[in-house]
């Protein structure tokens, strides 16, 4: 018998192909997970801190944030990396660099050093924290593109829990090798991420998008279950090629400049998700959570044992907006795990305040449900969120400002949490959940609803005012608009943000504007 010929040997399709790529994509956000804890257990240990001739707080702050630098950097410049490389290509470079960075950590030998290998792992970070959460978004279905979202955060949180661990079971090492060997996994992830990106497919809408139709195609076949000739499968080439299309017909430019002034408000919204993960407090527990517990009164190695367990429970926290976000929403899990998220830190510092014999185990309470909350809340939508609303014409741009602000707030969090931990105290917490509070307010008046809705179909639920900017100069074409808006109203009834609506009607109704939104069809033009 023959040989089979490549187009017959077996390979993965359908949702096999979409959940292997979504786990293995997984490992790019593994990575910038282990990072953000590995060096939590690191700085309290005894063969660190002698190496480093006793760190001052500024010096330990730059070790641990200086990493933010060199991620904000790289995912400014990633949307432009990610247009012109691809999804797939961006996410080898970022594995590549980051595996080097890791690997200078490691045998680094002295401060300076550290720094340098800091800021290149960074680099890799800022590339991957970018590219990953495009690159899940576009080949996901959108009934399912939540749930895949939140499993990669959930690799996220599973890299932060791993580096605890690894950090607990390698403290019991009488050497440097307790805080060396942490640093060298980095190097063994980041090329396995690198080797086996080179076997993942490229982003379907990319390779449309640059007139690679017949490469799209296939893709989208796989995904679909590998037949060429799917109906749902060449309707989906043709919603995506039709709007890369109108975009260029319609002048549509790609520069930041013209991002920022058709499509201000969705780069503001992607932007300040990013913001309040940060601001709300996350990592002032994911950087320093052995410090915060040693604050509370847990000691030496205990401190890192607590922060294990706090770990897992964040794990598992992970796991329920898997099955609800696509059915609750966007909006309400924000809301909730704000909530909660910003009584927990209330509570946090009042039990520090007071400093009974009790408050060592209160503090710990205290973190893990506010670690859980925002695990199910504000740690996996806001990476979900900004690629969804963006439009593929400017989403790798757009993404990468997001991204930039994560890690723009990430370094200002990291840089200042020690100082502030010896300057204001317990007052601290209070004033991230202060933050918390901000963050649920603007939700609730200003992000739109976006479960279930196609990404080639966004502008609906932004309303059609957005489609009257992009030609306001040309009256013809604006007037169609405003007869194709008017049909639509009439259509969907209920569409968030409708004209005729008052101000307070637009904002306030977006809490259930998807249950109104429905699909496009080619009829409806």
């Amino acid at each position: 018998m023959p040989p089979a010929s490549p187009s017959t040997r077996p390979r993965l399709v359908g949702q096999p192909l979409l959940y292997a790529i979504s786990v293995f994509a997984s490992l790019g956000v593994f990575l910038f997970g282990y990072d953000q804890g590995v060096m939590s257990g690191v700085i309290t240990g005894p063969y660190f801190r002698k190496f480093f001739n006793e760190p001052t707080a500024i010096e330990v702050g730059t070790m641990v944030a200086v990493l933010e630098i060199g991620a904000f950097v790289t995912s400014v410049a990633a949307g432009r990396v990610g247009d012109s490389l691809g999804r797939r290509g961006t996410l080898f470079s970022g594995a590549v660099v980051f595996a080097i960075g890791g690997a200078i950590q490691t045998f680094t030998p002295g401060f300076w050093t550290m720094v340098v290998g800091r800021i290149i792992s960074g680099l890799g970070v800022g590339l991957l924290s970018t590219i990953v959460p495009i690159y899940q978004s576009e080949i996901s279905p959108p009934n399912h593109r939540g749930a895949l979202a939140c499993m990669e955060f959930t690799g996220n949180i599973f890299g932060y829990a791993s580096s605890v661990w690894i950090d607990y079971f390698c403290s019991f090492i009488e050497s440097d090798l307790s805080w060396r060997v942490p640093l060298f996994i980095q190097c063994v992830i980041g090329a396995i991420l690198a080797l086996g990106s080179l076997a993942m497919p490229e982003s379907p809408r990319w390779l449309i998008d640059v007139d690679r139709d017949e490469e799209g195609m296939r893709v989208i076949a796989d995904l679909h279950g590998g037949d060429p000739e799917d109906l749902v499968a060449k309707a989906e080439f043709q919603e995506i090629k039709d709007r890369v299309i109108y975009e260029r017909e319609s002048g549509e430019g790609r520069t930041y400049a013209v991002m920022w002034k058709r499509y201000k408000k969705r780069v503001l919204l992607a932007m300040s998700s990013q913001a309040f993960a940060q601001l709300n407090g996350i990592n002032v527990i994911s950087y320093y959570a052995p410090r915060v517990f040693e604050e509370a009164g847990w000691v030496g190695r205990d401190a890192i044992l607590m922060t294990g367990i706090n770990a897992i429970i964040y794990i598992l926290s992970t796991l329920p907006p898997w099955y609800l976000v696509d059915r609750w929403g966007r909006r309400v899990i924000l809301l909730s795990g704000g909530v909660v998220m910003a009584l927990s830190l209330g509570l946090t510092g009042w039990w520090m305040y007071i400093d009974v014999p009790e408050t060592p185990r209160a503090v710990v309470f205290c973190v893990i449900v506010f670690n859980a909350a925002f695990g199910y809340s504000w740690g996996p939508i806001p990476w979900l969120y900004p690629p969804e609303i963006l439009p593929l014409s400017v989403r790798a741009k757009g993404v990468s400002l997001s991204t930039a602000t994560n890690w723009l707030f990430n370094f200002i969090v990291g840089e200042m949490t020690p100082e502030l931990q010896e300057l204001i105290e317990w007052r601290l917490y209070p004033m991230h959940g202060f933050f918390c509070v901000c963050s649920v307010i603007l939700v609730y008046f200003l992000y739109p609803e976006t479960k279930g809705v196609p990404l080639e179909e966004m502008d609906a639920v932004f309303g059609e005012e957005e489609l009257e900017e992009r030609l306001e100069d040309e009256e013809s074409e604006r007037a169609s608009l405003v007869s194709r808006r008017s049909s639509r109203s009439r259509r969907s009834g209920r569409l968030p943000g409708a004209p005729g609506a008052g101000l307070v009607s637009r904002l306030i109704g977006r809490t259930d504007g998807r249950a109104s939104y429905e699909p496009i069809r080619d009829g409806d033009e």
